[in-house]
């Protein structure tokens, strides 16, 4: 038995190989580790910045107002996978030079191909 019980307890029976049956005195604390109270935490707002983008990896056209707009499926830095995000291309900071880098290397896969 652990530290976290009062203290050693009569057996009353064996129940298999490695259980017991306590013999255990009306209102005596059984686990006195639990009889700690919890007091909550309070809850911290995060707030997530846009991040700086690591690189595009897909372009689609929609329609907005009956015009064509392009989104960038944008992978930020130091980001997994599941937190990719389409942005429209003025929302991505530093754009010009990620949309230069996009269409290079979508010309490089067509040449291979």
């Amino acid at each position: 038995m652990r530290d976290s019980f009062v203290e050693p307890f009569n057996i009353i029976r064996l129940i298999g190989k490695n259980a017991v049956e306590p013999h255990h005195q009306t209102g005596e604390d059984k686990f006195p580790s639990r009889n700690r109270s919890y007091t909550p935490k309070d809850i911290v707002e995060v707030e997530e910045s846009p991040g700086s983008v690591k690189k595009r990896m897909k372009a689609r056209k929609i329609k907005l107002n009956g015009k064509d707009h392009r989104k960038y499926l944008v992978r930020l830095r130091n980001k997994t996978a599941d937190k990719d995000k389409w942005l429209a291309d003025d929302a991505i900071p530093d754009g010009d030079v990620h949309l230069r880098r996009f269409r290079a290397s979508r010309r490089a896969e067509k040449s291979h191909q």
